[in-house]
C-alpha cells in the first residue's frame, strides 16, 4: 500500500530541491506571486486523471501561479479518506453526498461546484439484455439482471461506483449477492474496469469522460445515455487547516479559486479529445 504521507513529504522535497536548483523557476514562480517551494497535494478520482484533465489543466494553473501541484488519483471514497487523514490540501472528487457529509463532519469547511458530465452504461454490441436505446437507467439495470447479463462494477468505493450502487438501489436489485456470479466486482478504477467489461463483454457503468478517452473498446459501444439521474457533478475543497495546521491553505485556496474562476472554466470548457468536449463547467 502507498505511503501517501511520504509521498507527500517527498513531493515536497523535491520540488524544494528543483527550486533551489532552478532560478529561473524560482523567478517564473515570484514573478506570479508565488514562491517557489510552493507545493499542493490534491487527491482526486481516477476520471479526472485517466481523462487527461489534469495533465491538460495543471501546466496551465502552475504557469500562472508558480504553485505545482501532485495529484493522488484514486477512487472517490479513498480520496476523501486521504483528505480526512490530512494527507492532501484540497480533494476534487464526484459523489455529492460524500462531499456534503464531509464538509458537515468538519473536514472542510466548503465545497464548490466545479464542472459536470454524466455517466454512460456501456455494453457489448450483441445486447444481450436489449437494453439499447432506452432512456431509463433503472429499468435497463432491472433487464441486466432478470438475464443475468455480465455487469463489471468498479466495487472501489469511487463516485461512479456509489452511482452505480445507487441506480442498483432504485432497480430494487441487491447485486452485490451476485458477486461472482453475473456480477463482476474488479475493485479497481474506470481505466481496468472498462478493459474488463472489453474482455468479457460485460455492461459496465463508466464517467462519460473517461470513456472517450478510453481506446481499448472491442465490442463495447453506448448502451444507455440521456437519463437525467446520470448526470455527474464534480466539487472540490479545502482540507481543514483548523483540523490540520500543516495543510497549505492560502496555496489549495489559490488552486481552487483558479478552477472555478474564469481561467480555470475556460480550460475546462476548452479541454478536449478527438473534438468532442468532455466536462462542462459549472460557472459559466
Amino acid at each position: 500500500m502507498i505511503n501517501v504521507t511520504l509521498v507527500r513529504r517527498l513531493f515536497r522535497l523535491v520540488i524544494g530541491v528543483v527550486a533551489v536548483s532552478l532560478p529561473l523557476v524560482a523567478g517564473v514562480a515570484s514573478a506570479a506571486g508565488a514562491t517557489a517551494e510552493d507545493s499542493i497535494v490534491v487527491a482526486s478520482t481516477t476520471s479526472t486523471e485517466q481523462s487527461g484533465l489534469f495533465r491538460y489543466l495543471l501546466p496551465i494553473f502552475q504557469q500562472a501561479s508558480g504553485i505545482q501541484v501532485k495529484v493522488v488519483a484514486v477512487g472517490t471514497g479513498q480520496a476523501l479518506d486521504i483528505g480526512r487523514r490530512g494527507d492532501a490540501d484540497v480533494v476534487l472528487v464526484h459523489a455529492r453526498k460524500a462531499e456534503d457529509k464531509f464538509v458537515a463532519e468538519g473536514w472542510a469547511q466548503r465545497r464548490y461546484d466545479v464542472m459536470s458530465n454524466d455517466f454512460v452504461l456501456l455494453g457489448p454490441r450483441s445486447d444481450p439484455a436489449r437494453i439499447k436505446g432506452g432512456h431509463d437507467i433503472a429499468a435497463a439495470f432491472k433487464r441486466i439482471a432478470a438475464t443475468g447479463s455480465l455487469f463489471a462494477s468498479r466495487g472501489d468505493r469511487s463516485g461512479t461506483h456509489m452511482a452505480e450502487l445507487a441506480i442498483w438501489s432504485l432497480a430494487g436489485i441487491d447485486a452485490g449477492s451476485r458477486s461472482g456470479k453475473w456480477y463482476l466486482e474488479t475493485g479497481s478504477g474506470m481505466g481496468p474496469t472498462l478493459n474488463v467489461a472489453s474482455g468479457r463483454n460485460a455492461y459496465t457503468l463508466s464517467d462519460r469522460g473517461t470513456w472517450i478517452a478510453f481506446h481499448n473498446r472491442g465490442e463495447l459501444e453506448i448502451a444507455l445515455e440521456g437519463d437525467s439521474r446520470l448526470l455527474n457533478r464534480y466539487g472540490v475543497m479545502l482540507v481543514n487547516p483548523q483540523r490540520y495546521p500543516h495543510v497549505r491553505a492560502a496555496a489549495g485556496q489559490r488552486f481552487i479559486d483558479w478552477l472555478i474562476g474564469p481561467a480555470g472554466q475556460a480550460a475546462i470548457a476548452d479541454f478536449r479529445i478527438d473534438g468532442q468536449q468532455l466536462f462542462f463547467p459549472a460557472n459559466r
